[in-house]
Order: structure tokens, then sequence, then C-alpha cells
């Protein structure tokens, strides 16, 4: 282990990620509409702070957990690594495109057009038509419908958290 990666990941981190990744699986499994093929919630925060506060590859493995964890303890169907795959690359997304960078709206708006059309859409409707024995294109008018409805919900949620908390939490408890 190497002297940065030792310093990074102290207990306070450790902690910090546990309870994001707790708040994840509860925004997910919980306070979340679920149907079979589209959920709707606010999992996708956490993984955001993740991004902003450790960068993209703690957020990614950090998402990993969050998936794992969630599924082991509230399974809602048939385990798929392809929905891993997503989580981390999520996490991994927000990362690059928000960690140590200003605050621009520009820079959100990009993150939540790559998880959403990118993510979200196109691989996870993938996921889901390898799983159901459905055709792609038959999946796509309900997530498309469900992508709309995310973006503004995803934008405007990071940027208020982005704003409003973690700038306070920053400097009430001196992290990053």
């Amino acid at each position: 282990m190497s002297q940065q990666t030792s310093k990074k990941f102290n207990s306070k981190t450790i902690t910090e990620l546990a309870l994001l990744i707790a708040l994840e699986v509860i925004l997910s499994r919980f306070l979340s509409i679920h149907t079979p093929i589209v959920r709707i919630g606010f999992g996708f925060l956490p993984l955001a702070i993740m991004g902003i506060l450790y960068g993209s590859w703690t957020a990614g493995i950090a998402a990993i957990f969050a998936d794992l964890i969630g599924f082991i303890l509230f399974p809602t169907g048939t385990y798929f690594p392809g929905f891993t795959l997503t989580a981390f690359l999520t996490g991994f997304t927000y990362g690059i495109l928000l960690y140590n960078k200003p605050k621009y709206t520009i820079r959100i708006l990009i993150s939540v057009l790559v998880v959403c059309l990118i993510l979200n859409l196109v691989l996870d409707t993938l996921w889901l038509s390898i799983l159901m024995g459905k055709g792609y294109i038959a999946l796509l008018p309900t997530r498309i419908i469900k992508v709309l409805v995310m973006i503004p919900v995803q934008f405007i949620s990071i940027s208020l958290v982005w704003n409003k908390f973690l700038i306070r939490v920053k400097s009430s408890f001196n992290l990053r």
C-alpha cells in the first residue's frame, strides 16, 4: 500500500464511505419506486456525493459494495453482474467529472447526461433485455420515459446538495 493510499483511507474516510453506502442501499431499496423494468429514486445521490468527495475509483468501488450489500440484504430478483458494472461506472463517472473540480452547471449536467443516457438507458436496458429475455427495443419506451424524468431530478438534486449541503459539511467537519 502506497503512502498516499494509506493516508487517504483512514478510519474516518472508511466510516464516511460506509455511511454513504448505507444511505445508497436505503434510498435504492426502500425509498424508490420499483417496477420490473424501472426504478425511480434517489439512490444516485450518495454515489454522486462519493464521486464529489473521494474521486472516481473510490466512488466506483464503493458503488460496487453498495450494489452487492443491497442485493444480499434486500434482493429484488436475480443477481446480474451487469447492474454491478453499471453501479461501478456510475460512481466512477461522477468521480471523474466532479471530484476536485470547480462547481459548474455544465459539469453537473454532463455527468447526469452520461449516467442517465449512456449508463442507465443504454447499459441497464441491455442488462434487462438479457435478464428478461425481452427485446431491447421493446424495453426502450418505458426506459426513455424514466430517463427523461430522472435527468432533471438528478441535475437539480446534485446541484442543491453540492451547493447547500456539501459546502457546509466540508467546512464544518474539515473534509476535503
